[in-house]
């Protein structure tokens, strides 16, 4: 019997937000809460990996 492994698929998100979406948000304006947009851009990838692997960690145990 196989199991389905799609939950896997969470691994897929850190590695959009770092190398997929880069060229559409390598922009210096706007200027969002004093930061430029890439910085903050890379900040909510850099919060949202420890998450996707989490997720991915929770449905691999079961």
């Amino acid at each position: 019997m196989r199991r389905r492994r799609s939950h896997v698929l969470w691994l897929g998100v850190p590695y959009l937000l770092y190398l997929g979406a880069l060229p559409f948000v390598n922009k210096v304006r706007p200027v969002v809460f004093g930061l430029p947009f890439l910085f903050l851009w890379l900040l909510i990838a850099t919060l949202v990996t420890p998450l996707a692997i989490w997720l991915t960690w929770r449905g691999d145990k079961r």
